[in-house]
Order: structure tokens, then C-alpha cells, then sequence
């Protein structure tokens, strides 16, 4: 008499990306909106430096406690100009703070149910983590948008805003990485509607990829 084992649910997971001020928070928003689970790389950066976490000492103990706000916590505008500044720091920067990332990535990533997953990852291109995934969605606007957007949302003068996108990958990398891609210059609405469409999609690919 044989026996069979079922094999274990897998989720599709879905690498969200793009540069920096392309719409990435919106679109993830709206998968959340939809019962997705949502991974935020950027969340996740801030929760694994907050006050007592091993990573914010390892900063402090590199790059000094002026690194810090009057809270204590780490003063991220301070650091980002202080990084963007020199690549040699911008690495170091790196090599505390990702591997914090991906550990805690991961754990979230094995609490998370549903059948795909969405985890939004800005600098997948420049980590070389695209093989990682079973989709890339590209979120996508003209660097033109990004330099506008960047610098209203956080008050970046055009200097560091063109660092700031200096330091990504460029444009047609990540088109060349993309699965999936959404042109974000219309409205929410046209917004909505693609994440909707993209829902849908992501569902039936993952009960094929676990009918097989």
C-alpha cells in the first residue's frame, strides 16, 4: 500500500521595486488593501535600528553617536547625507544594516499567510536578489518625477535628490529585471486598477505553481 504526503503550501513571492519617490508605497497599499501580505524592506530597515537593537549599536560603535537623534533613535536624514557623501560609508552602512534586513525579512516571511506574497525591496537590482523571486513588479516613472517627488516629500535640495538616484539602478536595469510593470503618471484609480488586475493573476499563478 503506498502513501502520499502532501507537499507544503508554497506562496508566490513577488519582489516589488523601483526607484526611489516611483509610487512603491502606494502600489503596496493597495495589495494590502486586498489582503496581500506586504513586506516592507524600508519598514523593516527602520524596526531593525530601532533603540537597543543590535544593529543601531553596531552603527554607533562605526560611524559615532552623532549618528543619532535627541531620542536616541537613528537620525536617518543625517545618515543618508553622510552616506551619499562617500560610498566607502555608504558600504559599511551596508554591511550592518542587510544582513538585519534579510534575517528579519525572512522570519516575517515564514509568519505571513496567503497564497502570494508582496515584498517591497528598493535596491533589489543593486543586491542582486531578483533570482530570489518568482515575479519582479516594477513600479515605473521618469527620473524627472522622481527628482519632483523626491525632493516635496522629503525636502531634498536637487544636489542630493540626483545623488540620491545616482546611487540606484539606472532606469532600463530594472526594466530588463521586470516581470511585471506598472507606469505610475496617471491616477490612483489607474493605480487601483492594475494592482486589482495583478491580484487576480498572482492568485492563479500560485495554485498552478502548487498543482504541480
Amino acid at each position: 500500500m503506498f502513501s502520499s504526503t502532501k507537499r507544503p503550501f508554497r506562496p508566490l513571492l513577488i519582489a516589488l521595486t523601483g526607484g526611489i519617490a516611483s509610487g512603491k508605497s502606494a502600489v503596496a497599499e493597495i495589495f494590502a488593501e486586498l489582503g496581500a501580505p506586504v513586506l516592507d524592506t524600508d519598514q523593516i530597515a527602520r524596526d531593525v535600528v530601532e533603540p537597543g537593537t543590535p544593529a543601531l549599536a553596531q552603527l554607533v560603535a562605526e560611524f559615532g553617536s552623532d549618528i543619532l537623534d535627541t531620542s536616541g533613535r537613528l537620525d536617518r536624514v543625517r545618515m543618508r547625507e553622510r552616506v551619499f557623501a562617500d560610498p566607502a560609508q555608504r558600504k559599511k552602512l551596508e554591511a550592518i544594516t542587510h544582513p538585519a534586513i534579510r534575517e528579519e525579512l525572512a522570519a516575517r516571511a515564514q509568519r505571513a499567510q496567503g497564497p502570494y506574497q508582496i515584498h517591497v525591496i528598493p535596491l533589489l537590482i543593486e543586491s542582486g536578489r531578483a533570482d530570489l523571486y518568482d515575479r519582479v513588479l516594477l513600479v515605473d516613472t521618469s527620473e524627472e518625477e522622481q527628482l519632483k517627488r523626491l525632493m516635496a516629500r522629503d525636502g531634498s535640495n536637487e544636489a542630493l535628490a540626483r545623488q540620491i538616484l545616482a546611487a540606484q539602478a539606472s532606469r532600463e536595469d530594472r526594466l530588463d529585471a521586470a516581470d511585471d510593470v506598472i507606469v505610475n503618471t496617471g491616477t490612483l484609480q489607474d493605480l487601483q486598477r492594475f494592482v486589482q488586475t495583478l491580484h487576480r493573476n498572482y492568485k492563479l499563478l500560485a495554485e498552478r505553481i502548487n498543482a504541480q
